[in-house]
């Protein structure tokens, strides 16, 4: 958690002054039970009317400059904590955005979603509660001890007994619930997981018709959450009527001895009312500093959390500058003994990929599912890293380049089509932010996608909603398509981005991107046997091995795999048909 308050840096004068006129604004609360005495010592008994009135306007100023010490105090600690969640925020995302593929994976997206929201947002409040209250609880528990001795020593002596007491129930009561409010929030994580399961996957649920088990499910966990939320909300229950039967008893300790003490002399109304005050005094703040304490350790829990993430070191770093000396530059990609095992794995993802590839070749691969087919290509951009082997682009190892530059060298589609809410432009843009209208029609066209784009009311200002859930899914990967092609790459890859193409428009479209594909290489990762036909080499993968690399022909004869594959999905019409 310390690592976390470096991001207060910048807020140094704030954590000291928000403090500060809390503690003044405590001083002058310790005051009001004195005014108060006053008033009824010497104005009541004596009917002092002037003198009243004039300690009502002491009490009116101390309560003035008290509610001004309070808003400085909260505007100093806001802004501290404000500060410090926005600081927080940025670095975590700066550090999520430079964690490779294997990270990302390894802790899961719901997991960060959650860091940076709900944990940072935790965090930020436990700050603004300890730079507010962390000094002004204890001191005004001193305070109103110390001056209930000035008063009258024998009568603060209840104090000494009574506060003890009250540590005890309050602390007590706070060491059982702190680990419970760590259930909770662990079964309310639970809780929050299975909601978004089942908002993301409804249209899954509602076609298995599942929608029943799935609220048998939710009501189960929610039932849970609320036993353990009732358990616990029972056992804080008890603080109140434990502290009240403890400060009561303490106040009729107070008022016994107090009107003995009048009766004798010893003491005044007014002292009797002032030390009943500071007791109430007591009871509040320390009801305050237990539930500061509580919501302080589920603060140092996220940032547990948070730090955890922190913690994580990227495996993929590239050099800072560029400028290599060119390698052979005959070829584009070359692997080299190549093997990839992901992280926790107990099996190579990757064994001894070896081929290379000449610039302007359009290489396919293709696979079964789980064949390694996506991990080839993903090693290209150093998405992931290689355990063994080396992978060159341009003769030159990929560890070698700044991952900026290595990355403006490709492009690639991914299996999952991504657009981002924003306009059509908005979203080309990401592939070349200075491009024309011109330029981004010539993509869209080249990846089939001008037609229906041009049928759009807005055209290119058409608006996109998140993950572009407005518009079908052939039509989120042509327009990713055309978005890589607007960065006129030297290596572009197409990741199984025409899975939901028809034939004819996957068809096209790979005619239309050889022929303006000029000296670039070009990578088609895909299932479809169709999709490769005319690539100047295919590889072809079977469980994380190379069984074979060769031209369409070539492979028909002598690699199984690939004939298996290529069988299963032509009958024998459509092979003649293809083959005229």
């Amino acid at each position: 958690m310390k690592k976390l308050f470096i991001y207060l840096k910048d807020y140094k004068k704030e954590c000291v002054l928000g403090p500060l006129f809390k503690l003044l604004e405590a001083s002058f609360e310790l005051l009001v039970p004195l005014v108060i005495a006053a008033i009824i010592d010497k104005g009541v008994v004596h009917r002092d009317m002037p003198f009243i009135q004039k300690m009502c306007v002491v009490l009116i100023s101390l309560a003035i400059i008290g509610l001004i010490c309070s808003i400085t105090a909260q505007y100093f600690a806001a802004k501290a904590a404000v500060g410090f969640g926005t600081g927080l925020r940025h670095a975590l995302f700066s550090h999520i955005q430079r964690l490779s593929f294997l990270e990302l994976d390894q802790v899961g997206v719901s997991t960060l979603i959650t860091r940076m929201t709900s944990d940072v947002n935790q965090v930020q409040n436990g700050v603004n509660l300890l730079l507010r209250l962390f000094l002004r609880s204890p001191f005004l528990v001193l305070g109103a001890m110390g001056m209930a001795f000035t008063i009258n020593v024998q009568g603060a002596v209840i104090f000494l007994v009574i506060i003890p007491l009250l540590s005890a129930v309050v602390f007590g009561v706070m060491l059982v619930t702190i680990p419970l409010y760590k259930k909770v929030q662990g079964a309310l994580d639970k809780l929050l997981g299975i909601t978004r399961d089942n908002l993301t996957g409804v249209r899954v649920i509602r076609a298995f018709n599942k929608e029943e088990e799935e609220i048998k499910a939710f009501r189960n966990s929610n039932d849970a959450l609320t036993r353990m939320q009732v358990y616990v909300g029972r056992i804080s229950a008890l603080m109140n009527p434990l502290t009240y039967l403890i400060v009561n008893g303490g106040i009729i300790a107070l008022l016994w001895t107090g009107a003995w003490k009048v009766d004798q002399g010893v003491l005044t109304q007014g002292e009797v009312v002032a030390l009943v005050n500071y007791m109430s005094q007591i009871l509040v703040e320390l009801v305050k500093l237990a539930s500061l304490i509580i919501t302080i350790n589920k603060a140092l829990a996220c940032g547990m959390r948070i730090e955890g993430i922190l913690s994580v070191k990227p495996s993929i770093v590239g050099k800072q500058t560029g400028g290599q000396e060119e390698g052979d530059s005959s070829w584009a990609v070359q692997f080299s003994q190549v093997s990839l095992t992901y992280g926790n794995a107990g099996e190579e993802a990757l064994t001894d990929i070896n081929f290379a590839v000449k610039k302007g070749q359009t290489i396919g691969i293709i696979g079964g599912t789980g064949a390694g087919k996506s991990s080839i290509v993903h090693m290209i951009p150093r998405f992931y890293e290689a355990t063994k082997g080396s992978v060159l682009v341009n003769g030159i190892p990929v560890e070698e380049y700044s991952l900026e530059e290595l990355r403006g060298k490709v492009g690639i589609v991914l299996q999952k089509a991504v657009l981002f809410q924003g306009t059509l432009r908005d979203n080309l843009k990401w592939g070349n932010p200075r491009a024309t209208e011109e330029e981004m029609y010539a993509a869209l066209e080249i990846a089939q996608a001008k037609e229906f784009v041009e049928e759009k009311k807005d055209g290119l200002d058409f608006w996109v909603e998140q993950g572009g859930r407005n518009l079908s899914g052939g039509q989120r990967q042509r327009l990713t398509i055309a978005r890589a092609l607007m960065k006129n790459p030297e290596i572009l890859i197409l990741d199984d981005s025409s899975s939901a193409l028809d034939f004819v428009t996957d068809k096209k479209l790979r005619n239309a991107i050889n022929s303006s594909k000029e000296t670039r290489t070009l990578f088609i990762v895909s299932q479809r046997a169709a999709s490769m036909l005319h690539a100047d080499q295919i590889v072809v993968m079977d469980d994380g091995r190379m069984v074979g690399m060769g031209t369409h022909e070539q492979l028909l004869q002598n690699c199984r795999v690939y004939r298996e594959i290529y069988d299963s999905q032509f009958e024998k019409t459509a092979k003649e048909a293809l083959s005229s």
